[in-house]
């Protein structure tokens, strides 16, 4: 079975799975089915007390030796098989999900660092990210060093001066600037100065990939240990259901499954499903079509006289145009810059926010094709102001320092017709 899976295509895989799963025997069902209850009947005291042995023991293979479901908390057939699917996804060893993309990046986190460890992070995240790294790490003793990754000689330098550095983060796309990092060179970076390092103190890259999804592009392959994803966004697609995910090897799976079962961030099945069923299989031709309307839409703006700059990695003009093109890549090896549009109107910082205010308010009183909303990657076009919602968690001085502009507005396209868009565009821009 193994040998006839290599030979299709990751977008035929993504809605049928494997051929053989060890989470559920669903040869009959052409659809998987929900898993509804929270515990499950165990046919003897020993097989009970062999279930607990196995789970999150790293000589037990999941994968390939069928799993005893306990308690919905430990582990369960519609969650696995959609941890299964998102391994084949991004090309990982193995995969753990969470009720949240924010439960993700802390369980990612969570089982590399300790007290007396220093994270670094990228200078430019998602406002809940730099929240809980200034409000809740330094509590648990967990220190954050924010640097900007695109400078590989300031990370080394980090690196090499900080023994205790043990995980290296970043998200890429950046959240909302659309900056991008180099994930080899981060990576071979890092690599470098584990060369000098004891086994137990490697330094580990986790990547957030949910600006990118799996179809636009594969840290893995890139040599990043983790990644971790925001279900809500693209994967889940229609914006019905939260969800997490952390893609990494095999190494730290029973960790993270100790971590979830512990700190009881599990993604419901009820939430796993649709992301199985309807999420993965649909996210090639939705993110196709939603990159198609997001390159006319960023164009227009462009060459709009009322913007100012325009940020998308699809535009020749995006400062890392060159870079987009290496690692932004779908499954068939096609250029996929995203869905996600970053842009600036004309003005000094308080004319462009009011300028955007008013051009958002239009949006939300006029507009059928785009909705004011935070969240991204939905059938529905959203739009948001960061700086006052997303990232308002991270002080007006920082957010400069991250790119994060008083007016930037971060513009996430659906399915809708890019026409019906830009005309909701110009409207706007008329009285803004």
């Amino acid at each position: 079975m193994a040998d006839n899976e290599r030979d299709y295509r990751l977008r035929t895989r993504l809605i049928h799975g494997k051929m053989v799963s060890t989470h559920w025997d669903y040869r009959d069902h052409i659809v998987p089915p929900i898993s509804a209850s929270t515990a499950y009947r165990l046919e003897s005291a020993e097989r009970g007390a062999e279930g607990f042995l196995e789970f999150a023991n790293p000589e037990f293979n999941r994968e390939t030796h069928p799993p005893i479901y306990i308690y919905d908390r430990l582990d369960e057939p519609s969650r696995g098989m959609l941890e299964e699917n998102l391994e084949i996804a991004e090309g990982g060893e193995a995969s753990v999900t969470f009720a949240t993309g924010m439960a993700a990046i802390s369980a990612a986190l969570g089982v590399l660092l300790k007290a007396g460890d220093t994270l670094v992070a990228h200078k430019t995240l998602y406002g809940c990210s730099y929240s809980l790294f200034t409000n809740w790490y330094p509590r648990l003793g967990i220190k954050t060093v924010f640097t900007d990754l695109t400078e590989l000689e300031a990370l080394e330098r980090i690196l090499r001066a900080d023994s205790n550095v043990m995980a290296v983060y970043g998200e890429t796309p950046c959240n909302p600037s659309l900056e991008l990092l180099d994930l080899k060179a981060i990576a071979d970076t890092v690599k470098q100065v584990n060369q000098s390092r004891p086994p137990r103190r490697l330094v580990f890259t986790v990547i957030d990939n949910t600006f990118a999804t799996p179809y636009c592009q594969r840290p893995l392959q890139f040599g990043i240990d983790l990644v971790v994803h925001s279900l809500t966004k693209n994967i889940g697609g229609f914006g019905t259901d939260m969800g997490g995910a952390v893609v990494g090897p095999k190494l730290l799976e029973p960790d993270l499954l100790l971590y979830r079962k512990d700190f009881g961030g599990v993604l419901s099945p009820k939430a796993a499903w649709p992301a199985l069923v309807y999420g993965l299989p649909t996210l090639p031709l939705r993110a196709r079509q939603q990159m198609e309307s997001a390159q006319k839409v960023a164009e227009f703006l462009e060459q709009h006289p009322k913007v100012k700059r325009v940020v998308y990695p699809g535009l020749a003009s995006h400062p890392q145009h060159e870079l987009a093109r290496r690692q932004m890549l779908d499954f068939d090896g096609e250029f996929a810059p995203g869905i996600l549009i970053y842009f600036l109107l004309e003005g000094g910082p308080d004319e462009a926010r009011q300028r955007g205010v008013r051009f958002i308010d239009h949006l939300a009183d006029e507009a059928l094709s785009i909705t004011l909303a935070v969240s991204l990657g939905q059938v529905r076009t959203l739009i948001e102001h960061p700086a006052s919602m997303t990232h308002a968690a991270v002080p007006a001085d920082r957010q400069l320092e991250a790119g994060i502009d008083p007016g930037g507005l971060r513009l996430s396209i659906g399915l809708e017709q890019a026409e019906d868009i830009i005309g909701d565009l110009e409207a706007a821009l008329a009285v803004a």
